[in-house]
């Protein structure tokens, strides 16, 4: 049987080392679809004009335009960074990619965004490495959408390579304590945390729906390449799409 070929264009900050596995290993129980990466320099994670600026369109615009000449089908941001820049920002950047390239695009945090108005999840709980006025700016963001973040955990860290590190144990641990505070769903926003790969054991122990960040921009541009009634097991509801049977 011929199975059609589709490439996925995936953005990846520089100094990530977690979410080209992950993708990689996702993608490769879909027949037929390879994934594809392009790096711009991204190392610290603050609200400092020069943190900022490592997410100017200019530096996106060129990684993309080197996934065009792969001839990708889509091209995915696996970043977070709208969480605290605005998620206009990623609406914009789409556009601007798409107007460069051609390519259809998406992101992490808009696809995040799609799964929570979709399965009704107005209400959840937020895991992530990051520092206490980044996440504030990413709670207020949500709050601003509508959304009420009922439960947080943050590590404090601003080193974008160092929350590959991060164990499995800090990351359960975070996640069991958001759960404990009622959360009737949890998000792990980082695409530079081993994480996606242990939402399906945090699931199982937690009985509540984990979405991670690195596999919500996998499971919109399965959909975006026309393969919505995709499985993906082994990487928790959303991607085996059982979301809706909680």
């Amino acid at each position: 049987m011929n199975v059609t070929r589709r490439r996925f264009g995936v953005l990846t900050p520089s100094s990530n080392t977690a979410l080209e596995p992950l993708t990689s290993a996702m993608v490769a129980m879909v027949p037929g679809v390879s994934a594809h990466f392009s790096r711009f320099t991204v190392t610290e994670i603050a609200l400092s004009s020069k943190a900022l600026g490592q997410f100017d369109d200019s530096h996106v615009l060129a990684a993309a335009r080197l996934l065009a000449d792969a001839r990708v089908d889509v091209i995915g941001w696996s970043g977070t960074s709208a969480g605290w820049l605005g998620f206009e920002h990623d609406v914009t950047l789409c556009q601007r990619i798409t107007e460069e390239t051609g390519i259809p695009a998406t992101t992490s945090m808009l696809a995040l965004n799609e799964i929570l108005n979709t399965y009704s999840l107005r209400e959840f709980g937020l895991v992530t490495p990051y520092t206490s006025d980044v996440q504030k700016r990413i709670l207020d963001n949500y709050h601003n959408a509508g959304f009420a973040v009922v439960a947080e955990n943050h590590l404090g860290i601003s080193e974008n390579f160092a929350y590959a590190e991060v164990t499995a144990e800090t990351l359960t641990a975070q996640v069991r304590r958001v759960a404990e505070a009622g959360a009737p769903a949890i998000v792990v926003a980082c695409t530079n945390l081993c994480s996606a790969n242990l939402v399906p054991a945090w699931e199982e122990e937690l009985g509540v729906p984990v979405l991670d960040t690195t596999s919500t921009v996998v499971w919109k541009m399965l959909r975006m390449t026309d393969q919505t009634g995709i499985s993906v097991p082994g990487w928790g509801r959303l991607m085996e799409g059982v979301m809706a049977h909680g």
